[in-house]
């Protein structure tokens, strides 16, 4: 910064100084009138000399005093990295210019969070693309061979079913992939109110009633007569019940000769809420897997060996239920089968949480 700038942005305090400088002597002047006496001339010249020069002094000891700051600031401008400029910001010499350090500092470090945030979201996004779109080109590929066979097929019914069980499995991942994308948005897509939580189980069962039968899984629901109601949001609590029941049709024993699978669904009340519980007899999670199971797009042991899975499903189940305000556990052991269990927090609970 120039000496004419740095004056320029005090010219204010200059004018009130010598402003009340004028004020003090025209009070002594009018103190000195009634004995007849006056302020001679060359009198008020040496004040005004002098208080110019003091002011003249005060603003070239601040100037040198703040030049260095000036200077690193000029160096910092042309900085190529806008954000890069922060970590040299110089410190401040007045308490104000410290002051605005610690905030630009801040500020930066604000933004610097929120970029690494959405990093983070774009790398998660990136490696679910291309998971999904790996997922997705198996039952387009069953479909093609399944289309090229189909003159030296006998049996046209099977065929048609194999193609209908592929379609699907593009079904379910379009679906996971709207519902991943909707989530930075959740807040304007999400109406609270008294939902039927039996009727939206039946729903979902009926959706799955072709995999379930392919796959020998035997729903089971069972309803408390306190618990068919909850305070959630209908879409949202049944795309959170589809992907449990997927995941538990996925992940059932396919053991040759083996009795049918049993899927237990049960709404029951507590004293502290609803609850719904998903109890199969599939294969279970291994113990390692466990505190895993709602990271993103970790597949485990038993996707590994399925092949069919994107890790997103319980990862979504995961942030729709913290979006919603409710909790969600999960308990299983290999060869024995999963449990989830989702709590449904009382109405009033339920908003408090909402509101924050």
């Amino acid at each position: 910064m120039k000496l004419i700038d740095f004056i320029a942005d005090r010219i204010g305090y200059i004018a009130i100084y010598l402003f009340n400088i004028l004020l003090v002597v025209a009070v002594v002047q009018l103190a000195m009138l009634p004995q007849g006496l006056s302020i001679q001339l060359d009198n008020l010249l040496y004040i005004g000399v002098l208080c110019v020069a003091g002011v003249a002094t005060y603003l070239l000891i601040d100037y040198v005093r703040q030049r260095a700051y000036y200077k690193k600031l000029l160096a910092i401008e042309s900085h190529p990295e806008p954000l890069d400029r922060i970590n040299s910001f110089p410190e401040g010499v007045t308490r104000e210019q410290e002051f605005m350090a610690k905030l630009v500092r801040q500020l930066h470090s604000g933004v610097e969070n929120r970029l690494t945030h959405y990093r983070k979201q774009q790398e998660q996004h990136d490696v679910f693309i291309r998971q999904w779109v790996h997922q997705m080109k198996t039952p387009v590929s069953v479909i093609d061979l399944l289309t090229q066979q189909a003159d030296e097929e006998t049996d046209t019914r099977e065929t048609l079913q194999s193609i209908q069980e592929e379609n699907d499995r593009l079904a379910h991942g379009l679906d996971m992939m709207l519902q991943t994308a909707r989530l930075e948005k959740f807040e304007l897509d999400v109406h609270i109110h008294k939902v039927n939580l039996e009727q939206v189980v039946r729903g979902v069962i009926n959706e799955h009633k072709r995999a379930c039968i392919r796959k020998g899984v035997f729903p089971k629901l069972a309803v408390d007569q306190e618990a068919r109601y909850a305070e959630t949001d209908e879409k949202w609590i049944a795309v959170i019940f589809r992907q449990i029941v997927s995941n538990a049709i996925k992940y059932a024993k396919n053991t040759s000769g083996e009795a049918g699978k049993q899927l237990e669904i049960t709404l029951l009340h507590k004293g502290d809420g609803v609850r719904a519980v998903f109890r199969d007899t599939g294969i279970g999670i291994p113990g390692h897997d466990l505190p895993r199971v709602f990271d993103p797009f970790f597949t485990g042991e038993n996707g590994r060996t399925t092949g069919e899975s994107t890790g997103m499903g319980l990862y979504l189940v995961r942030e729709l239920c913290r979006k919603l305000g409710h909790r969600i556990d999960i308990q299983s052991a290999p060869g024995v089968g999963t449990t989830v269990t989702i709590h449904f927090p009382p109405a009033s609970v339920l908003h408090d949480v909402l509101r924050r």
